[in-house]
């Protein structure tokens, strides 16, 4: 990285036209942010101690929680820490730290749920294989790729764009990503750009294929069962169908606003960057709570039997 260019820190100047807002936005922020925090950490927790969710399906579960915690966790404590304060102000190498992990979120989130389509379909296609396809040691390898290549992707980005001559240092945004960064330098390169295109169609078309084409084969096979199959496969996977498709609507009006950011009001400025890195991470884990019975069970046992007995 260049050194002259890393120690000029980025100013994000949204902050200062807010105004009379940012008291709302802190609390708001604050409380959505905290929330899904606790909410998604005891998913986990639940899901840890109770021995019979300790399947496929949960442990996925759990890696989908925890990459909520790392995107909201990446991005939140910075926009409240510059709502506070009267500089809002951020090192490069701050900024491109936010890019990293703020990438490998937004894939873990598309590669998990593809991840979980595969185990709905596997459950409900083929069920007599199912304990010989989804071992917990295929899970783990599956997981264990799904990191490494998201992380060395998102990796090799942040290097790319850590290369790049900056010119200017003002961003009329809530956070960084790498276009962010790539529209500062001194000249266009179409480098990241198709880099960044290619890792999107590897993190995020993929998957979503992956998603309904399983969905395909699910539909196909349960509308040949009898009514209450029909009903009980609908139920295992109305939980993961609602997450997909949340945050889906969300990741395609983030695209948008990346390449609009400019002609759009300070207001969707904000409501997509909460849309993306607050709500879904929040909203995920309560999807699940409500619609999966065995979780539902499980939380009322732990209530019942761990924290009532403190």
């Amino acid at each position: 990285m260049n050194s002259s260019v890393s120690t000029v820190p980025i100013t994000f100047t949204i902050y200062s036209t807010l105004g009379l807002y940012n008291f709302a936005l802190v609390i708001c922020i604050s409380v959505l942010y905290i929330s899904g925090l606790c909410i998604n950490l005891f998913l986990v927790l639940v899901i840890c101690v109770e021995s019979r969710l300790h399947r496929p399906m949960y442990v996925l579960l759990v890696n989908l929680a925890l990459s909520g915690v790392m995107g909201s966790s990446s991005v939140c404590p910075n926009i409240i820490k510059h709502l506070i304060m009267n500089r809002q102000e951020t090192s490069l190498e701050g900024c491109l730290t936010q890019v990293f992990f703020t990438n490998v979120y937004s894939g873990c989130i598309f590669c998990i749920l593809a991840l979980m389509a595969y185990d709905r379909y596997v459950s409900i296609c083929k069920p007599l294989l199912y304990h010989t396809i989804m071992t917990p040691a295929k899970v783990k390898l599956m997981l264990t790729m799904v990191y490494f290549i998201l992380s060395s992707s998102s990796a090799i980005q942040v290097y790319l764009t850590s290369r790049l001559k900056l010119c200017r240092h003002t961003v009329d945004k809530l956070m960084c990503d790498s276009l962010v960064i790539a529209n500062l330098s001194c000249k266009k390169t179409t480098l990241i750009s198709l880099y960044g295109l290619c890792c999107a169609i590897c993190v995020i078309v993929f998957p979503c294929l992956l998603v309904i084409l399983s969905y395909v084969h699910i539909f196909t096979v349960i509308l040949k069962t009898s009514k209450e199959s029909q009903s009980k496969a609908l139920q295992t996977c109305t939980p993961h169908l609602m997450t997909f498709i949340n945050f889906s609507v969300a990741s395609f009006f983030g695209v948008i606003y990346n390449r609009l950011s400019q002609e759009v009001p300070k207001a969707v400025n904000i409501l997509t960057c909460m849309n993306f890195f607050v709500l879904p991470p929040l909203l995920h884990p309560i999807i699940y709570g409500i619609k999966m019975q065995e979780i539902r069970q499980s939380i009322n046992k732990v209530f019942k039997h761990r924290i009532l007995q403190l």
